[in-house]
């Protein structure tokens, strides 16, 4: 498996990237379909992840500074994807010159994202139902 990741503008493969999103939040993860929508993917910037020309994995990055919509296939989860779509965002984000990447992350995913860089701040708090807690990106 040799994932690639590349960056997608919006009005092109809004299709592909929704349709991933729309797979891990709101069928698996009961996210509602209104605030998976949150009329911000037009001004953010977008990475895919593709295994053999397959769309298996995406993320975003928003002009804040935010990366989030990261979502993967389940078959194609713990194999690197997620890392390579973090790590393309963190590297836009920089190269735009934002010197402090942020990110939201589910509870269950701090770990992961600690290992690439980021460091939790503040409490817990609830986004559509499911504990996150926010991290900023301090270096590997």
């Amino acid at each position: 498996m040799s994932p690639k990741i590349r960056r997608v503008i919006w009005e092109e493969a809004s299709e592909t990237l929704s349709a991933i999103r729309l797979k891990v939040f709101v069928e698996e993860q009961s996210v509602p379909i209104e605030e998976e929508l949150d009329g911000m993917d037009e001004v953010s910037t977008h990475f895919l992840a593709t295994v053999d020309d397959a769309p298996v994995g995406v993320a975003r990055l928003m002009p804040s500074g935010q990366i989030g919509r990261m979502a993967v296939l389940i078959p194609y989860r713990r194999h690197g994807i997620g890392a390579l779509l973090l790590k393309a965002a963190v590297q836009h984000a920089l190269d735009k010159g934002q010197t402090e990447p942020f990110l939201h992350a589910q509870t269950h995913a701090l770990g992961f994202y600690a290992r690439n860089g980021f460091t939790a701040f503040g409490e817990v708090f609830l986004d559509a139902g499911i504990e996150h807690r926010a991290m900023r990106y301090v270096g590997d």
